[in-house]
């Protein structure tokens, strides 16, 4: 997925955070677009047939037309050949040094955006793209693997669970201190120390900002944030935005759609779905959504109590 990965258990049997890690790994496996034999890959290039899929796939697709549906757009996983224009057609470490492209390496093949055309049936584990759609996972990819992780780690026994992906952060059950909740910290977009912090009992943090995957073409900064209604990276200035939501990918479709759609529209939207967000500008300013009081707490507005047992969202 491009990150880095941690799973803190808490109580189950002996070897279970490493079976979790590699639970990871097989479903990057399963839904990379940079795999060539993934199962995303392939649907990407059945041109229109219909294909049968593990179920995590069926799950993911389903996943993902549910939240272009809620956001009415604003989060869209068929953005893929719109970042491909951009120059992201391959993995990011994968990029020149510096993250300098002359040109995307080709031209995509994926020219048509939004979801209503996607197919999927849970029941039979079969799925369908139409001819022109390009799916990309992203971020939603890795709301629902840290998902899927917690729901296996409390299946197997553990007490509690923390799946962090690249600071996106899933937890449920109990934490590891019986003192208090689960702790996130919100880092500073612009490699500061973290301005606050989170705390959750069961629930998922995912943050989108332009500062982490970033390149340029012919001197043109680029970002992998697409506005679908452009098919260009998101021109505001909003830097991040981070989400609060009751699961992993619903956490990462909020996330997208509070930084695509900016302080009214993106903020509104997320607090009418049930979930809420933070903004943070080129200046450094913050605006808030309904509800990230009940969450979130800033230092410069509280004395820090060292928050221990946290993780960085």
């Amino acid at each position: 997925m491009g990150t880095r990965a941690r799973v803190l258990v808490v109580g189950g049997p002996p070897g279970l955070s490493d079976r979790l890690e590699q639970r990871v790994h097989d479903l990057e496996a399963l839904w990379s677009r940079f795999v060539p034999d993934s199962e995303i890959s392939r649907l990407n290039r059945a041109g229109g047939a219909r294909l049968v899929v593990a179920p995590e796939t069926a799950r993911l697709v389903d996943c993902a037309i549910s939240g272009w549906e809620a956001t009415y757009g604003l989060f869209d996983p068929t953005v893929l050949g719109d970042l491909e224009r951009a120059g992201y057609d391959r993995s990011f470490d994968e990029l020149p040094l510096g993250g300098r492209v002359t040109r995307p390496l080709r031209q995509p093949s994926w020219l048509v955006r939004g979801c209503s055309a996607i197919e999927v049936d849970l029941d039979a584990g079969t799925a369908r793209l139409p001819a022109g759609v390009g799916f990309d996972p992203g971020g939603i990819g890795k709301g629902l693997t840290a998902d899927i992780v917690a729901e296996e780690a409390l299946a197997a026994g553990a007490a509690g669970v923390l799946v962090d992906l690249g600071g996106d952060v899933r937890v449920a059950g109990r934490p590891p201190r019986s003192d208090r909740n689960w702790v996130i910290d919100i880092e500073d977009p612009f490699g500061g120390p973290a301005f606050g912090y989170l705390e959750l009992t069961d629930g998922a943090v995912a943050t989108s900002a332009r500062t982490r995957r970033r390149w340029s073409i012919d001197g043109e900064p680029r970002h992998h944030l697409i506005d679908p209604l452009l098919g260009m990276p998101v021109d505001s200035d909003i830097v991040a935005a981070t989400a609060v939501a009751g699961s992993g990918w619903q956490a990462e479709v909020l996330a997208k759609a509070a930084f695509v759609g900016g302080p009214v529209q993106g903020l509104g939207l997320v607090d009418q779905l049930g979930g809420t967000a933070l903004l943070v500008d080129d200046a450094g300013r913050r605006a808030a959504g309904p509800g990230w009081d009940t969450f979130g707490r800033t230092y410069d507005e509280v004395e820090q109590d060292d928050p221990a047992q946290s993780v960085s969202a």
